[in-house]
């Protein structure tokens, strides 16, 4: 593939096998169809998505990735997610690693399960034990998809809530359904990828500072500490009103004043009709061809 001329890439998309709603496949279908040409599934903790299958199968459409995984971490009761490109797939450590978070994810997943009926919600466990990566954007959905849960729900929060508005509300740091995960640090992810030979990315920082409240002192503080190779500057945050929130120019300009690369992402869970598609398409985020040669360029070389 002729990187010269390329028009669009992402580099931040989930799939099925972590909380998205498209199977791998359909992931390079769906980046076909927007005209996007380089693709990364980052799936939260597991690279199952990428499979000889996939690579075939992208080839075939003339799809180019990039292999990516989204690590969970924690520093300071703060949730951290650390992206890893261009590394070796096969490398044990890292997915030994990836297995182990996987597990704390379950083990999150029964705790919290027990809280939240306390709480008079339903829960699906079972459904939920079934997905490799749960996270808790699944138990979330679960909950407020459910018709057992309208009438709490109703009472609760006036209105049938978001899936973010219930994680917010009910499942952060000092919410009612406060379960603390074990978790690997920033640093130590960092570490785990660079071991596997990839490039390290602090993701949406923008997201640490409308949604966590961190200042900037503070997002740069975390910088400074993973030393990452870049961070997701191209990146639209959703709040939890579902409110559009286009901060690119400034992580740009932190990128740059820090000698860091910039990413580009739509953290494409599923089409909803107001988070970003895949290759943001329904978003005024476009990068020149010289942009993303550099961008390709320095995450695989």
């Amino acid at each position: 593939m002729d990187i010269d001329k390329i028009k669009r890439i992402d580099l931040h998309v989930h799939t099925n096998l972590s909380d998205g709603e498209l199977s791998p496949k359909e992931v390079i279908d769906k980046a076909v169809q927007n005209q996007v040409s380089v693709i990364a599934i980052a799936d939260h903790d597991t690279l199952e998505a990428y499979t000889e299958e996939l690579y075939q199968y992208a080839s075939s459409k003339n799809i180019k990735i990039i292999c990516a995984v989204e690590i969970s971490t924690k520093i300071e009761k703060l949730g951290i997610h650390i992206l890893g490109y261009h590394f070796d797939i096969n490398n044990q450590e890292l997915r030994n690693r990836l297995f182990s978070i996987r597990n704390a994810r379950h083990n999150y997943l029964y705790k919290v399960s027990a809280i939240l009926k306390e709480l008079g919600y339903d829960i699906n466990i079972d459904k939920l034990d079934k997905i490799d990566a749960v996270t808790k954007a699944h138990i979330a959905l679960d909950i407020i998809e459910n018709m057992q849960n309208e009438e709490l729900l109703l009472k609760k929060f006036g209105h049938i809530p978001t899936k973010g508005e219930f994680i917010e509300t009910v499942m952060n740091e000092g919410c009612p359904a406060y379960v603390q995960k074990e978790a690997i640090t920033p640093k130590d992810a960092a570490k785990l990828i660079r071991k596997a030979g990839g490039k390290v990315v602090l993701a949406h920082p923008v997201a640490y500072q409308y949604e966590d409240n961190l200042t900037d002192k503070e997002i740069l503080e975390i910088v400074e500490e993973i030393q990452p190779d870049g961070i997701e500057a191209n990146y639209i945050y959703i709040n939890r009103y579902n409110q559009k929130i286009n901060d690119i120019q400034k992580w740009r300009e932190v990128a740059k004043a820090n000698n860091l690369m910039t990413t580009i992402g739509s953290d494409f869970h599923n089409s909803d009709g107001i988070r970003p598609e895949i290759g943001l398409i329904n978003e005024e985020v476009i990068l020149t061809e010289s942009e993303i040669k550099e961008m390709i360029n320095k995450l695989e070389n």
